[in-house]
């Protein structure tokens, strides 16, 4: 028995370690950013042949947060800044009539990473690796293996309610940024349009971003104020408007 493992009433427990890895991206048909990640499409039993989020058994020599990002850097090639522990996952049957009796439970630590766009555009895709929209996996990747479904679903309800009472949108913006491509993100997270107003009066009202004094290159008319994350100086939670 190695040391992720341990006797439960006669049964075995196995911890592993999955990653549910966000970037944004065009949407393949309408060109809108929207929320993308990888699927790795398993090669052998139980759910041969179905997508499943990366990653794998915890190591007996191996942290939990290590196991993370060596799933990040064998699916995607990247290292993002930003990687969290979302929730566990252990239900009895979350693989009901695909384990053998005689093979371990296995519970799941799950962690999520926001892929900012300069480092997406460094991204590579790893063996049997695909991007899905988020919000199109059902349709266009079929039933997930195991309960990586209830997984996903669970993390992009997470993160879109902590959009609107916490600084993570900011995970996904560069060093500097004008407050519409801010405003971007925060639809391609939400999946609706925001009123440009109201966005950038509670942004600014909200204290989460800082004028660097400097503009935009290389627009045809004036160009925008840059910005950066000041997400430690916010006094309050931003209330999310949508488009009028």
């Amino acid at each position: 028995m190695t040391v992720t493992e341990r006797s439960i009433s006669g049964s075995q427990l196995e911890l592993a370690v999955s990653t549910v890895i966000f970037a944004l991206r065009p949407h393949h048909e309408t060109g809108e950013l929207t929320l993308w990640l990888p699927l790795v499409r398993r090669i052998r039993e139980p759910f041969q042949g179905q997508w499943a989020l990366p990653g794998g058994p915890l190591e007996p020599d191996e942290d939990l947060v290590d196991s993370a990002r060596a799933t990040l850097r064998r699916t995607t090639g990247t290292q993002p800044r930003h990687l969290e522990q979302l929730y566990a996952f252990g239900d009895l049957d979350r693989s009901t009539g695909h384990r053998p009796a005689d093979t371990p439970r296995v519970v799941s630590i799950v962690y999520w990473a926001l892929i900012r766009q300069d480092e997406d555009a460094g991204a590579i895709d790893g063996e049997n690796v695909e991007w899905f929209p988020a919000d199109d996996v059902a349709e266009e990747a079929g039933p997930l293996a195991f309960d990586h479904q209830v997984i996903l679903s669970y993390a992009l309800q997470r993160l879109r309610a902590k959009v609107s009472y916490s600084p993570i949108a900011h995970a996904f913006l560069p060093e500097e940024f004008p407050l519409a491509a801010m405003r971007r993100v925060y639809e391609a997270i939400l999946g609706r349009a925001l009123d440009p107003s109201n966005f950038r009066r509670q942004i600014l009202a909200q204290g989460t971003v800082v004028d660097t004094g400097r503009r935009m290159t290389g627009t045809s008319h004036r160009p925008p104020k840059l910005y950066r994350s000041a997400p430690e100086s916010s006094r309050y939670t931003l209330t999310i408007q949508g488009s009028a």
